[in-house]
């Protein structure tokens, strides 16, 4: 699987506080992650940061996973060791009392993609049966939606539409959602922060995405188009697709 991560600070905030990237293990497999900062003193930077950067130096030192139900239980007992680290440097650090950051995961093994994910940044993933998103925010305007109080129409213009149930780092513990789904060749994923799906609709997004273009202009226009809206939000993307010849190079 190949992929690109763009993320850009928008048109109205004077910081980025999101992070990303995507990283290989020590077999060559696949793992995307993008984490959206909160909290604190200008601290959200610090969360989402050392979410990425402890995220990647844990997955690089992994070797070969075969199965999901393994790849998983590694998931659950990373982000616990992680969110443990920020929740602990902020107690010790008074300038970040109260940081968090919201966090989603994607990686590919085989035939398989396991995403998992706290808060309300998103993956999506456009296959033969459409397209789709995986994940289910952890947002009050979705609990709101979810209980059948509000529309979905609704919940994007709901004046608390940005409040997160659920953080990274905010709390001694977390759970994250996990969920594992098959990935076939030509398949494509989106993860991306709140700040493109704030501006952009999920029909819009396809029309982007879908289009006979490499996924770094796609992922290009989907920023702009974000920006042309507003850009009030940090604004992070990771575009990836599986082709032939990326599953031939990982199963060397």
């Amino acid at each position: 699987m190949n992929g690109q991560f763009l993320t850009d600070r928008g048109r109205v905030r004077q910081h980025n506080e999101d992070s990303g990237g995507i990283f290989y293990n020590l077999a060559g497999q696949f793992l995307a992650i993008i984490a959206d900062g909160m909290g604190g003193h200008q601290a959200g930077d610090v969360a989402s940061q050392m979410a990425t950067s402890l995220m990647k130096d844990k997955w690089e030192r992994t070797n070969d996973f075969s199965a999901p139900k393994d790849l998983e239980a590694w998931l659950v007992e990373t982000i616990s060791e992680i969110n443990e680290s920020i929740y602990e440097h902020a107690q010790k650090n008074s300038e970040c009392e109260g940081m968090g950051t919201t966090i989603v995961i994607a990686i590919h093994i085989e035939e398989f993609l396991s995403i998992a994910h706290i808060g309300d940044s998103r993956c999506y993933l456009l296959n033969g049966k459409g397209f789709r998103q995986i994940t289910e925010d952890h947002s009050l305007v979705n609990a709101l939606v979810q209980s059948g109080q509000i529309s979905k129409v609704d919940a994007q213009h709901h004046p608390r539409k940005n409040i997160v149930l659920k953080a990274l780092g905010t709390d001694t513990t977390v759970e994250p959602e996990i969920n594992t789904v098959g990935i076939d060749t030509g398949d494509k994923i989106l993860l991306c922060s709140d700040g493109l799906t704030d501006k952009i609709e999920d029909k819009e997004l396809l029309e982007v995405i879908e289009q006979p273009i490499d996924i770094l202009e796609a992922g290009k226009q989907l920023i702009d188009l974000a920006n042309a809206r507003g850009g009030e939000d940090n604004i992070s993307i990771i575009l990836a697709s599986l082709d032939s010849s990326t599953e031939e190079g990982e199963s060397a």
